[in-house]
């Protein structure tokens, strides 16, 4: 079999090692010296070109839980089925991180931290917990991992989704027409969900001026789902506390965004949960063995929903 794998960046050399390990079976192949037709691509944000010189014959693997930008290149062909990572050792990565920002929110560790530059000895009284509800935008599931993982510190949670979905101890949430109930209980807001074009700019001044007053957003799913300006101006009018920030709309995030230096948002440069190579490599071969002696393979991406 031929497998073409198309990643750039100081990580190529790992990831070709990775499945040559993986997937001794496969002829692989890379974009500077791959023929003009492979049985699946692998690939992290392929050129828009590659797809219009060399044929795809059976499948397409994303290197990420995420696929807007593959699914944005124009060239990308619509008759060939695409599979994205599950996991691949991320939810782990992702609840450490989310269940990190949600008790330095609790025990406002922030203002302890301002009151410390000052010189200012002053115990806060603080939220009893179930007044500090959290609230997670997106039950996939990362976003079921990381509600498994609040639920050993006894915040009440809810969870929200396009879909039905029920998840035991968990109040869920279904819909537009639920999603303004679902942000008026949450002192927290975790954003899980995909970039589509109907998440795209969700988290804009209607709906956060939508979460309760003094509330927190945490947001590790993808930049252009909030409207920067936006929240600038609810957290400078002291309607929101704070913003924890993993992802932006343009990244690298530019030198002069208002983000760097804005005393209530705490970013980092997204790393909520980085791709482990070993681990997806294993989880791709996996899958191209299966989808070879014709049995189902997970994972299977909707393009019309976007994920």
């Amino acid at each position: 079999m031929d497998v073409l794998l198309a990643v750039q960046g100081e990580d190529a050399t790992a990831w070709r090692a990775a499945f040559a390990s993986a997937l001794p079976e496969a002829k692989l192949h890379f974009a500077e010296t791959s023929p003009r037709a492979v049985d699946y691509l692998v690939a992290w944000k392929p050129a828009p070109e590659l797809f219009q010189r060399i044929e795809i014959r059976k499948a397409i693997f994303n290197l990420g839980a995420g696929v807007d930008a593959l699914l944005n290149v124009s060239t990308l062909p619509r008759d060939v089925p695409i599979y994205r990572l599950e996991d691949a050792g991320m939810a782990e990565q992702m609840a450490e991180y989310v269940t990190a920002t949600v008790l330095r929110s609790y025990r406002e560790f922030d203002v302890y931290t301002m009151q410390q530059h000052y010189g200012i000895w002053r115990r806060r009284n603080r939220l009893a917990k179930h007044e500090f509800r959290v609230g997670i935008l997106g039950m996939g599931l990362l976003g079921r991992e990381v509600a498994s993982a609040l639920a050993a510190f006894r915040f009440p949670l809810a969870g929200w989704s396009r879909s039905p979905k029920r998840v035991a101890d968990i109040e869920t949430y279904t819909g537009d027409g639920e999603l303004a109930a679902f942000l008026t209980r949450s002192r927290v807001l975790v954003c899980l969900l995909p970039s589509t074009p109907a998440t795209r700019g969700l988290l804009n001044r209607a709906t956060l001026s939508q979460l309760p007053a003094g509330a927190h957003l945490v947001n590790v799913s993808r930049g252009d789902l909030v409207v920067d300006g936006d929240l600038l101006a609810l957290l400078d009018d002291g309607h929101l506390a704070s913003a924890t920030l993993d992802v932006f709309g343009e990244e690298p995030l530019p030198a002069g965004h208002p983000f760097w230096r804005h005393p209530k948002v705490a970013l980092t440069p997204h790393v909520s949960a980085m791709t482990l190579i070993d681990v997806s490599a294993t989880q791709v071969a996996d899958k191209i063995r299966l989808l070879e002696a014709g049995k189902p393979v997970t994972g299977r991406v909707d393009a019309a929903r976007g994920y």
